[in-house]
């Protein structure tokens, strides 16, 4: 479904007294680089070399030929994923982010190594597939196709918390998505309706093009920063 523009303006759009957008100074500074925040986490990588993958690359240079793109920090390619389960990151150490029953000391390496272990008796999940459910400037929104598709995703990650340890607050209507950008500076009215046009644009592109998104199975990854998810256990679905 494309976003209206009252909603953009709402989420991506300069107000008064607005303060900086979530993350700038954290993951990413006033120039778009990434900064060290090193965690782990479950996703689904875009397959290397798919349909899927072509069309979001697409998509990425329609984003960095807007007049404003440079009020973006664009991901890698190599980086567009599904996060299927949130994993722990540095910054954030306190339960439900963190496990109950881990010291909120141990280093990212020494949880890393625990979940690791933990996932190796892990049975998974059904298959799922997933469709775009609405594009916006920092990247896609998803969905199961079917209410079977949506049900596997939520079957899961239940088991992903149950085993690990934790849930967050929002593990019952997390909103499943493909970074593509993260938002550096809010978006002037005026550039508004542009943006809207070309998120509608490109959205009914990439849902011509791939209709079901190609995501590669479920993994366990660690990461460094936003540039690169290393996948150290791949779950295989049931």
């Amino acid at each position: 479904m494309p976003i209206d523009l009252p909603t953009l303006a709402q989420r991506f759009g300069r107000q008064p007294d607005r303060v900086p957008p979530r993350h700038l100074g954290t993951r990413f500074n006033q120039e778009g680089v990434f900064l060290p925040e090193p965690g782990n986490t479950v996703v689904c990588h875009v397959a290397e070399g798919s349909a899927t993958q072509q069309a979001l690359m697409d998509a990425r240079l329609v984003f960095q030929g807007m007049a404003d793109a440079a009020k973006l920090a664009f991901t890698p390619v190599a980086s567009y994923h599904m996060t299927l389960f949130q994993g722990i990151i540095e910054g954030r150490r306190e339960y439900p982010y963190w496990p109950r029953d881990m010291d909120s000391d141990t280093s990212i390496a020494a949880m890393t190594d625990d979940f690791t272990r933990r996932l190796g008796d892990f049975a998974g999940g059904p298959a799922f597939q997933v469709a775009v459910n609405g594009v916006a400037p920092t990247g896609l929104r998803l969905e199961g196709v079917t209410a079977a598709d949506r049900q596997a995703m939520a079957d899961w990650r239940d088991g992903f918390a149950d085993l690990l340890g934790y849930r967050h607050p929002d593990h019952e209507t997390y909103e499943f998505h493909i970074t593509m950008a993260y938002l550096i500076d809010w978006i002037d009215a005026d550039a508004l309706p542009e943006w809207q046009a070309t998120l509608h644009a490109v959205e009914a592109d990439i849902v011509q093009r791939a209709p079901v998104l190609e995501l590669r199975a479920p993994a366990f990854c660690s990461f460094a920063d936003m540039n690169w998810f290393e996948e150290l256990v791949v779950l295989t679905p049931r």
